[in-house]
């Protein structure tokens, strides 16, 4: 239900607290008396049927006895009770409930079930239960039996974690850092990780967003919320469990390399979350992202008394994949004038172990205008010589005057002071300055600020466009598919794989399959008369590999070497493997190939992100080796390519010595039919291509495994149900034929259609651009263009339309639901020079019947009234069509589907 009434519960303006208890060492009694003590400015009432008062507070019998309806009901009673509680509250018309009782139960007939069914007869969100609580500093609300209270600040906390959650909260305490709000999320039985995720993505009020996960329990809804939210601002995410094995023994190497972590591990870069491994680096993260913004690059200039310490932070820095920045000559001139003869003379600054707060101020102020670098690090070891205190008071004045200059294009400043006191601490935090114990500490939190840029950037690259020859024959795999589950068979036959990786246009070596030893010799001949060699390899569904028993025999060259190993490996594998069906031999041509790198190809299945695609280095000792790098489908070539990069192997595939490099997105492009193929055909559950072999000619599969089965539908909503983030949905592609024959393709937008975007903006007048966009709109730039055409086509659809004659594109209609998925808001726009030929109205109809399909029930819009022609298109396609009552110049347009 995403954001639905979540301001009701997380910015209430009334409060009811239900099951407080006289018992001092209470959960109860400790909630209640966190939220007298934060001094919550809305309406409170106590509830307990037990008692008249409870430390001092006036208790009324039920929530029905209160003279108001509280927004947010707070329940600490006993668990059998709850379900009565939420279906009072929900009949008085509470918003929701935050439940911190433990123990209700799962599944038919538990407590929690009755709960759910309660809170879903009035449309009540839930919050826990299980949990410490939340803790909202902006509305001063503190319901938890948290030890303390945060201060308010910019951070938002999300934790399935209670003790995790009250941790952050004592360490922020110490350290100064406030927070927009924290929630303790504990069972998720309604409100989950991605509701709050979409929450706090559009709180103003928030900067970044921590998160501490157990399990995601929605991937779907987790990696639309995720993506959102860090397109907007950092999300930073630890993660428990991070040594956990598979959730399920693996039949192909793909299924082995792919482990649950390594699998959250992609997801998380998928989104562009950045993951950290523990509550230090979280609580650093913290430390960072609340103070300051992202910086322009990552070239960090240090300044320091101690040497040592400047040499160590710089090593750290270049480790973690940071740039020392270098001092540009007049700034290196300017340092001469100000600085001892000794100090360094490069980064890191060394201004010498006798440096006082004057000397610092003015080596600060040198880095803060030199445009080398993109951030500054303060280094401070304490001395006899000068203080401390004074430095940082010192150096909190400079960086406070820069930002009032620069204000808010102000440079990162960081800080560390080695064995600080709190004051230290406290004047560095007050002044909005990030500061850690160590040198270590703080360069981490720099590449936390560069990794959230990256991120960023990442997310609106343009994909190259995908090459027009590939078109895959997926009906053809289907029927492959299709065939092998109706036999009853779990694996794929030899042939049957070269078919279908040849479908969708993978090369494979000459394969057959022969049921006897003379059946083998004929095919060998075959192979034999076009000049290659021959392999063989045992052919048995229930031997996936085959080299366990000795079942495969290299180059061999003669019809009666074929025939001699055919026998042997047809007896070796009887007598190893009685209990096998063994059907015969694969006959192959041997490809040898000296220069080629092997590499393994796949798809795993994971029981919580559904299908994944693994690469890395292949051959015999692949999971020995263990180089390989996961990512979610679906791909495009960019992500494809990134994919190789995150492994060691990736290095091979240049060109090295009298090796040359492997053909340009061979690889890459293997890895997008094989995602494309996973959309196509669910019923891929795992699949091995090891070893692919590529060099300068290309890539050629020598061996694959393929299981197969029905469809395991993990994903709610259209699209590949096994792809936790929704592909490209290609069957919305249509032909339309228009006035006067006017031909016209339309297809969703695609992220590559950026340039495309661009160059259609330039045939719309700026008057059609005010009615679209509501304002003037002078430039276009790529982040907000980006915005526009990376869609999540799992929450929103855009629909582009092409001249087909010209390949122009002349129009364009997008739809973006809300939050519960029960209306959807539309806008479009056409090229001025080609309106009024149908086209509008076509693109209305295709958006209306989209809408239906996802269950939609009503499409709306805002019109500016002097768009006359917009509104009679909308009154004759059905749509209810009012003056917006608090914007004279606008309508709204609303159409029940």
């Amino acid at each position: 239900m995403s954001t639905y009434r979540l301001k009701n519960l997380l910015s209430p303006r009334s409060v009811a607290l239900v099951g407080a208890s006289a018992r001092p060492a209470s959960v109860g009694r400790a909630v209640l008396e966190n939220i007298r003590k934060a001094e919550f400015k809305g309406k409170f009432g106590l509830v307990n049927p037990r008692h008249a008062e409870i430390g001092g507070i006036a208790a009324v019998k039920s929530l029905d006895k209160l003279d108001f309806v509280p927004e947010l009901v707070v329940v600490t009673a006993p668990v059998q009770e709850v379900p009565g509680i939420i279906d009072q509250a929900g009949r008085l018309g509470s918003a929701g409930a935050l439940i911190v009782s433990a123990g209700l139960g799962e599944g038919p007939g538990s407590l929690q079930e009755a709960a759910i069914a309660a809170a879903r007869k009035y449309g009540m969100r839930l919050i826990g239960p299980n949990c410490l609580g939340i803790m909202m500093p902006g509305v001063s609300l503190n319901a938890s039996f948290a030890a303390h209270m945060p201060g308010a600040g910019n951070l938002a906390l999300v934790s399935q974690s209670g003790a995790i959650a009250a941790g952050m909260v004592d360490w922020a305490a110490q350290r100064g850092v406030g927070f927009s709000g924290i929630v303790s999320i504990g069972d998720q039985i309604d409100v989950d990780i991605a509701d709050l995720l979409d929450y706090f993505a559009m709180d103003h009020k928030t900067r970044a967003i921590l998160l501490y996960i157990e399990a995601i329990k929605d991937a779907r809804k987790f990696m639309s919320a995720a993506r959102a939210a860090a397109r907007v601002k950092p999300v930073v995410v630890v993660k428990s469990g991070r040594m956990a094995q598979g959730a399920k023994a693996a039949a192909t190497h793909t299924g082995a390399l792919a482990g649950a972590d390594a699998v959250y591990d992609a997801a998380f870069r998928r989104a562009g979350v950045l993951r950290v491994s523990d509550l230090r680096e979280l609580f650093d993260c913290a430390e960072t992202l609340g103070r300051v913004e992202s910086p322009a690059g990552k070239r960090l200039a240090i300044l320091t008394n101690g040497g040592g310490i400047g040499v160590l932070a710089i090593d750290r820095l270049v480790e973690l994949g940071g740039i020392p920045a270098s001092i540009s000559a007049d700034a290196g001139k300017k340092l001469d004038e100000v600085l001892p003869a000794t100090w360094s003379g490069a980064n890191p600054v060394d201004i010498v172990g006798d440096a006082d707060a004057s000397r610092y101020a003015a080596a600060l102020d040198v880095l803060l205008a030199d445009p080398d670098n993109d951030a500054i690090l303060v280094l401070n070891v304490q001395t006899a010589i000068a203080s401390a205190a004074d430095i940082a008071t010192t150096v909190t004045e400079r960086v406070g005057k820069y930002r009032e200059q620069q204000r808010r294009w102000a440079k990162p400043v960081l800080a560390a002071w080695v064995g600080a006191d709190q004051e230290i601490i406290a004047s560095l935090s007050s002044a909005g300055i990030p500061n850690y114990p160590t040198e270590d500490d703080a360069v981490r939190g720099f590449m936390y600020l560069v990794g959230h840029r990256e991120v960023v950037e990442e997310l609106s690259q343009v994909p190259p466009a995908m090459p027009d020859t590939f078109v895959p024959d997926a009906k053809a795999a289907r029927q492959i598919v299709a065939a092998a589950i109706a036999d009853g068979r779990k694996w794929l036959e030899p042939v049957e794989i070269k078919d279908l990786l040849e479908a969708y246009d993978i090369a494979m070596v000459p394969t057959y399959a022969a049921t006897d030893v003379e059946q083998a010799v004929a095919y060998a001949n075959e192979i034999f008369a076009q000049g290659s060699t021959v392999v063989l390899k045992i052919m048995s569904r229930d031997i996936v590999h085959k080299s366990d028993v000795g079942g495969v025999v290299l180059n061999l060259t003669t019809p009666d070497a074929v025939r001699a190993a055919a026998s042997d490996i047809l007896a070796r594998a009887r007598k190893l493997r009685p209990e096998a069906r063994i059907e015969g031999v694969i006959v192959q041509a041997m490809v040898v190939k000296a220069k080629a790198r092997e590499l393994i190809l796949g798809l795993a299945d994971d029981p919580t992100f559904g299908t994944v695609v693994v690469f890395g280095r292949g051959g015999t000792a692949v999971e020995i080796i263990n180089d390989k790098a996961l990512a979610l489908p679906p791909l495009d070539l960019q992500l494809a390519r990134d994919l190789i990069d995150r492994t060691r192997v990736s290095r091979l595939l240049k060109a090295y010595r009298d090796v040359p490099a492997v053909k340009q997105d061979a690889v890459a492009m293997v890895l997008v039919k094989l995602a494309q193929m996973a959309a196509d055909i669910p019923e891929i559950r795992e699949f091995d291509i090891n070893p692919l072999l590529a060099d300068e000619t290309g890539v050629t599969a020598v061996d694959a495994r393929v299981a197969v089965g029905p469809p395991q539908r993990k994903f709610a909503g259209s699209g590949p149900a096994n792809f936790a983030v929704r592909a490209y949905p290609s069957q919305w592609e249509r032909r339309l034929k228009l006035k006067d024959d006017w031909r016209i393709l339309v297809r969703p937008l695609r992220p590559e259609d950026e340039p495309t975007i661009h160059e259609f903006l330039r045939h719309v007048t700026p008057h059609d651009l005010r009615l679209r966009f509501f304002a003037p709109m002078k430039e276009f730039t790529h982040e907000f263009i980006a915005r526009l055409t990376q869609l999540d086509y799992a929450r929103a659809m855009a629909f582009i339309a092409f001249d087909q004659a010209t390949g122009e594109m002349v129009g364009v209609v997008r739809l973006h639901s809300d939050s519960i998925y029960e209306s959807g808001e539309y806008a479009i726009l056409l090229r001025s020079d080609l309106k009024g030929r149908g086209l509008g109205w076509a693109l209305m109809q295709l958006i209306i019947d989209y809408a239906r399909s996802e269950g939609l029930k009503v499409i709306s819009g805002d019109v500016l009234k002097e768009n006359t022609v917009m509104l009679e298109m909308c009154r004759q396609l059905g749509f209810e069509v009012k003056p917006d009552p608090s914007e004279p110049d606008i309508c709204d347009v609303r159409l029940k589907l």
